[in-house]
């Protein structure tokens, strides 16, 4: 199945309705990827076919959850979820913060040729950035309670944390102390045998 196909079933079966023109850039920011993937090595996934499916599929499984407001995604690596959610949410002020130089130069560069304006790059450890948003999200970023340790202070009053898990261990989840709630929310991303969820935390 070609790419562009395949993106296309994956988003009818996610129940998510986007142009023709956001489905090329998305498909856009994978050759992207997979060009600056051979010199500068931003993902163990090298098959932009497997691109497709564990980095814009799973990024957008989450969007129902997502807010149109704004995001700063912790750990974003080269982008992601951050920048599939931009493309997919125009109105979505999103911040793609990471420590790595390697992989923020091509964040940024992603951003400048796909005409994200509203996407904006910084080079920062999370505990270091001091900027708050009414969403914080990252995937595969660290346990729960080093996130809260390290990103909690992003979060504005009222704000939801969305942690992107793969597996969660109930150890994982004794970590998370008062006055955070969790809520476990289960995700099926298509063409991924895989299991998935989204932790959303929220401070009393």
């Amino acid at each position: 199945m070609n790419h562009h196909d395949l993106l296309a079933d994956g988003l009818q079966a996610l129940g998510i309705d986007l142009s023709s023109a956001q489905q090329a850039r998305l498909l856009d920011y994978v050759n992207l990827l997979h060009k600056w993937n051979a010199a500068y090595n931003l993902t163990a996934v090298r098959d932009p076919a497997d691109m497709v499916v564990r980095h814009l599929l799973d990024s957008l499984s989450v969007l129902p959850h997502v807010q149109a407001t704004e995001i700063i995604d912790v750990g974003t690596g080269a982008g992601i979820p951050g920048i599939p959610l931009a493309l997919a949410l125009p109105d979505l002020q999103v911040t793609l913060l990471d420590s790595n130089g390697k992989k923020t130069r091509f964040a940024k560069q992603a951003a400048l040729e796909l005409g994200l304006d509203h996407v904006k790059v910084v080079q920062a450890r999370a505990e270091q950035y001091r900027n708050v948003s009414p969403q914080v999200i990252s995937r595969a970023f660290a346990s729960l309670p080093d996130m809260l340790d390290v990103a909690g202070h992003l979060l504005a009053p009222g704000g939801r944390m969305l942690a992107m898990k793969a597996v969660l261990t109930d150890i994982e989840m004794a970590g998370v102390q008062a006055p955070w709630q969790v809520q476990r929310i289960s995700l099926t991303v298509p063409g991924l045998d895989e299991r998935r969820q989204l932790i959303v935390l929220t401070r009393d």
